[in-house]
């Protein structure tokens, strides 16, 4: 039988001329992935990505669900949802004063993002 080029097997390359690169950095264990996977769901959402780059953006680093309807055009149950999901998340942080709800952002929530996802960790 004739095997043809495609087929036949390839040499093993010394580990430095190998086409893949080692792995520089330790792959993120089973409960880090299934923390990723929460705060990657409650920010797989239109509104709620757009929620929170508009409190990150508000003036303070924080808003009132009030200042976050009209932009939105969405009602206040509708928004107060999206934000009891970003809260539950981790995400934002909820400051109860008066009849209105403040939201801010958790810098700390979206940095562990970023560094699994970036390079240069």
């Amino acid at each position: 039988m004739i095997t043809s080029p495609a087929r036949q097997a390839r040499p093993l390359l010394p580990l430095d001329e190998a086409c893949c690169t080692p792995l520089l950095r330790e792959p993120i264990t089973a409960s880090q992935a299934a923390d990723l996977a929460g705060l990657l769901k409650a920010l797989a959402d239109p509104i709620r990505l757009r929620l929170v780059s508009m409190v990150a953006a508000h003036e303070g680093g924080e808003a009132c669900v009030c200042e976050l309807t009209e932009p939105l055009g969405l009602t206040q149950p509708t928004i107060s949802h999206h934000l009891k999901i970003l809260v539950s998340a981790g995400i934002f942080t909820r400051d109860k004063r008066g009849v209105w709800a403040y939201y801010a952002l958790v810098p700390s929530a979206l940095q562990s993002l970023a560094a699994v996802l970036s390079a240069d960790r």
